[in-house]
């Protein structure tokens, strides 16, 4: 379900797919190529969230921010994930289950373990390897990482227009 609030409506590119059974509301971007899978929530209603182009947010994650916020290029976020990030960097993975507390910024190229939990208002750097709870940066992506994380966020760039031709997305218009 697409819905504005406070005349503010979710832009979707018209390559971008958006499952019927996710909800977004409010200021909301949602850049080219990029995919909302089932069950997900996006709720923009304390300021913009911006997704760019390739990202995949997997069924049932939550993305709120209590200020505008950010989701990079070729991002893949995992089941089931609670972000309340300010900034995920381009090609980043967060793990299925993790969490993300407001005001977190994760750097380009960096993996959050699943089932992870960041503390409020962390920045973590580029290619970081994130993991715990409390979450800590123990160590940099590695090469097999980082081949993980591309393989991700391509499988689901691949998977939009099958998904489109069995017509089980919005319409690219929020309702007035």
């Amino acid at each position: 379900m697409l819905r504005s609030l406070d005349g503010k409506s979710p832009v979707i590119d018209p390559t971008a797919f958006v499952s019927e059974t996710a909800y977004l509301v409010g200021d909301i971007e949602v850049g080219p190529g990029s995919s909302i899978w089932p069950g997900v929530v996006i709720r923009a209603d304390s300021g913009k969230i911006k997704i760019g182009a390739g990202t995949n947010i997997q069924d049932n994650s939550v993305l709120h921010a209590d200020d505008d916020a950010e989701i990079g290029d070729n991002v893949t976020i995992g089941h089931g994930v609670i972000c309340h990030a300010g900034k995920i960097g381009d090609g980043s993975l967060l793990g299925n289950n993790c969490t993300l507390n407001d005001g977190v910024v994760i750097g380009k190229n960096s993996l959050v373990a699943a089932g992870s939990v960041l503390n409020e208002n962390k920045i973590y750097e580029d290619n970081a390897l994130i993991r715990g709870t409390p979450g800590k940066a123990l160590g940099t992506v590695r090469e097999r990482h980082t081949e993980l994380m591309l393989r991700a966020a391509a499988s689901y760039v691949n998977r939009i227009e099958r998904y489109k031709a069995a017509d089980l997305g919005h319409l690219h218009h929020a309702p007035s």
